[in-house]
């Protein structure tokens, strides 16, 4: 899912963007659970740019899973559509067919496929189309329930996580992501970023796997780091940043078209979610006056 959010941030992916992306979705994916799959795929059917390959890849996976993606995604390309039909099982057909609009040739496709698949028997045909809408019925009422959740969630840690609010980074911490940026350790500068924040360091893995580096720079940004210091880290970590144009690189116009308030809100929501999930962490801001984590001795043993 953090490979997906990443992806989902990138308001105009470039062609490297969308190879990137395909190549770390396969590897996730064959490494995830079914559940997670199915999360994830539900995830990119809303996503109206998706890579043809990865589109191909998620068509053909087992209904269970593929049925959300062929029923409702705009991003796969109708060449791709004809593609999968000639081995495409009859719930896959009938997932295709459930879409908002097919074009003449796809509709003659599906009929030649559905006069191929009636002679297999008509028992089988049936009992394929019930199974493949009662998933669809299942991960639609999964979907609504998971958002009900996340809104409970958000209505009420506020309260119950107790999360000093985020203070400006202190110069230890940004001393150390700068260094280890430099140096390329990103497990080291997930750990100083998590300390910074006050989260756990499964917040700051997720953040820092976000390729467009949307979120790092969010979080520098709300951190309120010099903006000299971002660009260093954000060009470091992220190389398609520090290509230039006429008005600076590209990490420059990413951090001038972020607003300080909007970035604390939105760190801030992040936190709150981090400690609703993740109760053992520390709850106070690792950069708040007079606070030291556990995580702070170590970073300023890394700095020694």
């Amino acid at each position: 899912m953090a490979t997906v959010s990443g992806f989902e941030s990138l308001s105009r992916p470039t062609r490297s963007d969308l190879k990137q992306f395909h190549e770390l979705f396969l590897a996730t994916y064959l490494a995830s659970s079914d559940e997670a799959r199915r999360q994830a795929v539900a995830a990119l059917s809303q996503c109206p740019v998706v890579p043809q390959e990865t589109a191909l890849f998620i068509a053909r996976q087992p209904i269970a899973i593929a049925a959300i993606f062929l029923t409702r995604s705009s991003a796969i390309s109708e060449t791709t559509l004809l593609g999968i039909l000639p081995g495409a099982s009859p719930a896959h057909a009938r997932a295709i067919e459930r879409r908002d609009s097919l074009s003449p040739r796809l509709i003659e496709n599906l009929v030649g496929l559905h006069q191929a698949h009636r002679s297999r028997g008509a028992v089988e045909h049936e009992v394929d189309r019930e199974a493949t809408l009662a998933e669809t019925r299942r991960q639609a009422r999964e979907e609504e329930l998971r958002e009900e959740i996340k809104a409970l969630a958000r209505a009420q840690t506020p309260a119950e996580t107790g999360l000093a609010p985020l203070a400006a980074i202190a110069e230890i911490h940004l001393a150390l992501i700068v260094r280890f940026a430099r140096s390329g350790e990103t497990g080291m500068l997930s750990v100083t970023l998590a300390d910074a924040l006050g989260s756990s360091q499964w917040l700051t893995e997720r953040i820092l796997l976000d390729i467009s580096g949307q979120q790092l720079a969010t979080v520098l940004v709300a951190l309120a780091a010099p903006n000299i210091d971002c660009t260093f880290v954000l060009t470091r970590l992220y190389p398609h940043l520090a290509q230039t144009g006429r008005v600076g690189s590209r990490a420059d116009m990413l951090l001038a078209g972020l607003e300080r308030a909007a970035c604390v809100a939105r760190v801030e929501s992040w936190r709150r979610a981090d400690a609703y999930t993740h109760r053992d962490q520390p709850l106070a801001a690792g950069n708040a006056a007079g606070t030291e984590t556990p995580s702070a001795g170590a970073s300023r043993r890394a700095a020694g």
